[in-house]
């Protein structure tokens, strides 16, 4: 069971390559995944997107601790969703592979979707109950920098 108004996020492919792999520790997506090492939020997942962030970063010849470490703490702070082929339904026309990620938010009642997917991110800014944003302002959202409910979760500008 889950903390009534706890954040819970999956976190596209590329905000997890560029979180592990950023040469700036003061990167936001860098700093996501450290808040969610910290317990800050619940990161949801399902086998295909597990399989996707292994296989990205194994394409990448990340260095194979690196990549266990990673893979480990999913396994371990991570929420696995079960995700059947039916509750993958057509939702991005543009890319069909990303409905997964579409699926594995709302089958496991994400509160936030973090991409940098074009396609992602033009679905409407919330989407059937949950936000679709970048990691520049989802992290504005972790650092309290935005309210939680109200009004726009991208900060004006």
């Amino acid at each position: 069971m889950t903390e009534l108004g706890r954040l819970r996020a999956v976190l596209d492919t590329n905000v997890v390559f560029a979180g592990l792999f950023s040469r700036n520790s003061r990167s936001p997506t860098a700093e996501i995944l450290r808040r969610w090492y910290g317990g800050e939020f619940d990161l949801l997942y399902c086998e295909d997107l597990r399989l996707e962030y292994r296989e990205k970063l194994m394409a990448a010849n990340i260095n194979p601790v690196h990549r266990a470490r990673f893979l480990a703490r999913l396994a371990r702070l991570g929420i696995r969703v079960p995700l059947s082929p039916v509750e993958v339904l057509p939702r991005v026309p543009a890319d069909p592979d990303d409905d997964v990620v579409i699926a594995c938010a709302l089958v496991g009642g994400a509160t936030h979707l973090v991409t940098y997917n074009p396609h992602l991110l033009s679905l409407d800014e919330e989407y059937q109950g949950m936000c679709i944003l970048d990691g520049l302002h989802f992290l504005y959202i972790l650092r309290g920098d935005v309210p939680l409910q109200g009004n726009s979760p991208r900060p004006p500008g």
